[in-house]
Order: structure tokens, then C-alpha cells, then sequence
């Protein structure tokens, strides 16, 4: 039996249902994390940092290696959390899993709570109905790094069947105890609690829609905004595996009967989180949908102005400008990282970052996970408009006038499978265009991909896909003139034509 193709890629390892991603694969890529986690638990992996601030705690260092596992909504979610759970108690590690579904910024808090080894999560977030995948989560809550997926696929191809194949029944693991079921609920409200001023919604009197898409959030959005105190109309809170024929995203398209549940109820707001619910998705008042982001630029100006919090502010590459505008004026430093929250989720462990978050919709904050958690950010938002008594509308226009406009634009575009990936990236790197939509390139950015910045702020932005003829283009400038034609620009560089 050939050993299947498990890469892991920005957020864990994602396949089609009985292709690549199946029971025995599931177990194979468990059996990877447990040698990889018995091999290193109390050095190395597990870190000196992790048993320092256990002695600091007066904790003694765990004798069994502890990992969590969660799982969203998708076909055969739950059967291959169990089937991880009976790999990793073969390996003689305890398991804890959830007894319902569970967001993956559920699962990294657990983590987190627990001084457990890492976190399984089984879901392929956004992606379409007929994939699934494997998320590991170290030690720290946050997205693996990719010197650790890296093991873990080398440990995958490693692996004999007989080795794969190791695992102890499910009812069997239980009665023995180290197979542990547990509810993730109450911990995670708790954790929120020490976040949030839940107190202002109810204040407030908002009046809210909840939508789930059929997620792992049914269980956690609307019952923490009803907690909060809101008026909250649930939508899309039953499990459907097939997501209503939609990818479980929570882009503009997806979030249609949110938006007209807003307007018809006349809401205060409509939120939303995707599939695992490490994404979210904002509507206001009047329907309109609120790009990721322009969701974190108005976080952090509700963190600083209203909540009275400094510290510095990461995104990715990619993302747009306007928070940093807003961080400037509050005199707050801005990092800047590649593509990927696992980059920005390593700085939010330093403890010196007040927010992080990147334009596909993910943001988490100081003294929570380093992971995206689309709950809190939706709570963040209702917070914000509680303490403001505004729509988002006009808290953005009050924005601008401070710190300028900033119009975005996010465009894949398919490329002819008959040009060549990697000629266009060398042509760009030797030969780059130096003036785009009649303006100079002020500077070069490498970071990931290619970024054209000029003088007044306005960049492009082009990536390209490393596994398909494919290439994402951004595209930002003051005015939505001025960024249709750098997205056009862009369009023509990657198609021959500039």
C-alpha cells in the first residue's frame, strides 16, 4: 500500500474525503504526532519555556503527554477524531476529546488551559464540503510552524502499516481512562469573560444575527451573545455536511441571508464564522458587508480608544494599510509578516502584541490564544458598536477623515495552464515593472510574493500559487479608481501583457 501524499500546508494538512484523506491516513498522521511529542516532550518540542512556567506555577511536569482534540461539522469529523483519539492512546498518550463539535480557537485554548502537549483539530476550515483535513496545534496554542510539519511529514513516510494500524477501541480507551471526553464550553466562555466587556452589549440593547453556516460556532456564537445579553436571531445552526452546497466561508457571496436578515429585523449587526470558526464575517446595519480588513483597523481602534490598550499591532504582508494608519496615530508599533497567522501567532507569544490579524479574515489579541478565533473577533465588534452607539459605517467615515481612505482589493486570477509559474516569478524578480497605474514604484517588497509600493501608500500585490496556475493580486489606494487600475495592472503582469 503506497504511503499517502500528507503536506501540510498554511493551516495543517487538508484532502478530499476517501482520496488521500481516509481512516488509515488519519491514523497514520497521528501516529506521526505521537512520536513526534513522545520524542520531544520534555525537551526540545516541549521547550525549557514550558517546564520553567510550570515550576513558576508550582506544577510538577506532566508524567503522560495530554493532547486535545476537536473536530467541526463535516462528514465523518467526529469518526476520525475518534480514530486519532485510538492511535494516540496506543501510544500511550491521553487523549481528551470533545463531546460535540468545537471551533479550532476552542481546541487552542484547551490546549492552553491544559499544559497539554498540542491540540488535534479535525477540519478543513473553508474549504469545500468533500475535503476534510488534520490540524496540529503545539504546545503554545497556536499554529504549527513549519519546522514541525516538516517532522511531521517525515515521521508520516517513516511509519510501517503495522505501526499505523497500532490503536485501542474507542469505548475501550474511555473505560481505561486514558481516552477522556469532555465538554469544551464552559472554559472557553470563561476565557472570554476576561476579554470582553460583555456587560456594554446588554447595556446596549443590541439586537443581533447570528449565522453558524452550519458550523462548529452553532454552539458557541449565539449562546455567548445571548450570555452578553443581545437579541440574537440564530442562523444556520443545524448540522449540514454538504454546508447548503457552499464552502463554509464567510465572504460576501455566503453571507447573503445574513445580510437580509439584518435588513428585514432592522439589527443592529449580523456576525458570522466560518466553517471551524477561526474566521468571521461582519455585516452592519445597513446590510453591507465589512471586509476582514477594515474589521481589524476599527478592533484596534475600539481596543486603544475605548478599552484603553497599547501594544504593538501584526499583520501579514498582504493586508491592507489602514490599521497601521490607526496604529500610527495612536503611536503603536507595526510588524509585518508573511502570509500565514502561523507567523503572526508566533509574535502574539511574546505577549507584546495587542492585536494580530491578516486580510483572509483572522485576528486574535493579547492574552488569548495565537491562534484566529472568529468568536471573539465577532464579539470584539459587537463591543465595539455597544460602546460607540454608531453603525460601523460611520465610525469607518470618522476613521478616514482621521487617518485617510484606503480601498482594497483582493482578485484570483486563473492563469493559462500553458504558461509557466516559475518563468513569470524569475521574470518578475530580474525584470520588475517600475511604474504601475502611472505611478513610480517606490519599493519592492519579498517578503511572500511580490509587493509594488508607491510614494503615497498605494501597492500591488501579486503571490502566486506554489500547487496550481494561480495567482492572488491586491491590490490598495486611496480611491476605487486608483485600485482597479493597479488590479489591472496586476492582471496584465501575469498574463504577459505589461
Amino acid at each position: 500500500m503506497a504511503t499517502p501524499n500528507i503536506k501540510f500546508g498554511t493551516s495543517g494538512w487538508r484532502a478530499i474525503i476517501g482520496e488521500d484523506l481516509t481512516i488509515s491516513s488519519m491514523r497514520r498522521v497521528s501516529h506521526a504526532v505521537a512520536d513526534h511529542v513522545n520524542e520531544n516532550r520534555e525537551y526540545g518540542y516541549k521547550g525549557e519555556e514550558y517546564l520553567l512556567n510550570l515550576r513558576k506555577a508550582g506544577k510538577p511536569a506532566p508524567k503522560t503527554a495530554r493532547i486535545i482534540i476537536g473536530y467541526d461539522t463535516r462528514y465523518l469529523s467526529e469518526d476520525f477524531a475518534k480514530n486519532v483519539a485510538e492511535a494516540l492512546a496506543a501510544e500511550s498518550i491521553t487523549a481528551v476529546i470533545s463531546d460535540t463539535e468545537a471551533p479550532t480557537p476552542v481546541v487552542a485554548w484547551e490546549v492552553m488551559r491544559n499544559h497539554a502537549s498540542g491540540g488535534v483539530m479535525i477540519t478543513a476550515s473553508h474549504n469545500p464540503p468533500h475535503y476534510n483535513g488534520f490540524k496540529w496545534t503545539p504546545y503554545w496554542g497556536g499554529p504549527a510552524l513549519q519546522e514541525i510539519t516538516n517532522d511531521l511529514e517525515a515521521r508520516v513516510q517513516g511509519l510501517t502499516i503495522a505501526e499505523v494500524e497500532k490503536h485501542i477501541p474507542f469505548d475501550h480507551g474511555v473505560t481505561a481512562g486514558i481516552i477522556k471526553v469532555e465538554d469544551f464550553h464552559a472554559n472557553y466562555f470563561k476565557q472570554l469573560d476576561t476579554l470582553l466587556d460583555l456587560a456594554s452589549i446588554k447595556k446596549a440593547g443590541l439586537k443581533i444575527a447570528a449565522d453558524s453556516v452550519n458550523g462548529a460556532a452553532r454552539t458557541y456564537l449565539r449562546p455567548v451573545l445571548e450570555k452578553a445579553g443581545a437579541r440574537v436571531i440564530g442562523l444556520r445552526e443545524e448540522r449540514d455536511v454538504l454546508f447548503g452546497g457552499h464552502a463554509p466561508d464567510t465572504n460576501e457571496e455566503n453571507l447573503k441571508g445574513l445580510r437580509d436578515t439584518v435588513l428585514k429585523n432592522k439589527l443592529n449587526l449580523g456576525l458570522a464564522c466560518d466553517g471551524d470558526a477561526d474566521r468571521f464575517g461582519i455585516i452592519d446595519s445597513d446590510g453591507t458587508w465589512i471586509s476582514p480588513n477594515l474589521v481589524l483597523g476599527l478592533v484596534l481602534e475600539h481596543l486603544v480608544k475605548n478599552r484603553g490598550l497599547k501594544g504593538k499591532f501584526a499583520r501579514s504582508v498582504m493586508t491592507s494599510h489602514f490599521a497601521d494608519a490607526i496604529a500610527r496615530h495612536h503611536g503603536l508599533e507595526v510588524r509585518e509578516t508573511a502570509v500565514g497567522f502561523k507567523h503572526i501567532g508566533n509574535l502574539l507569544r511574546t505577549g507584546q502584541y495587542l492585536l494580530g490579524g491578516e486580510e483572509s479574515g483572522g485576528l486574535s489579541i493579547m492574552n488569548h490564544v495565537p491562534e484566529k478565533d472568529g468568536i471573539l473577533a465577532c464579539l470584539l465588534i459587537a463591543e465595539m458598536v455597544a460602546y460607540e452607539r454608531k453603525p460601523l459605517k460611520k465610525i469607518l467615515a470618522d476613521l478616514y477623515k482621521r487617518v485617510g481612505n484606503f480601498v482594497n482589493s483582493r482578485v484570483n486570477l486563473k492563469l493559462d495552464r500553458n504558461l509557466n509559474m516559475d518563468v513569470l516569478v524569475e521574470r518578475l524578480r530580474v525584470n520588475p515593472p517600475l511604474n504601475l497605474a502611472g505611478a513610480s514604484v517606490w519599493r519592492i517588497d519579498h517578503t511572500d510574493g511580490f509587493k509594488f509600493i508607491m510614494k503615497d501608500g498605494s501597492w500591488l500585490g501579486l503571490r502566486p500559487s506554489g500547487t496550481e496556475p494561480l495567482v492572488r493580486i491586491y491590490a490598495e489606494a486611496p480611491t476605487a479608481q486608483k485600485t482597479a487600475a493597479l488590479n489591472e495592472a496586476g492582471k496584465k503582469i501575469m498574463t504577459g501583457k505589461f
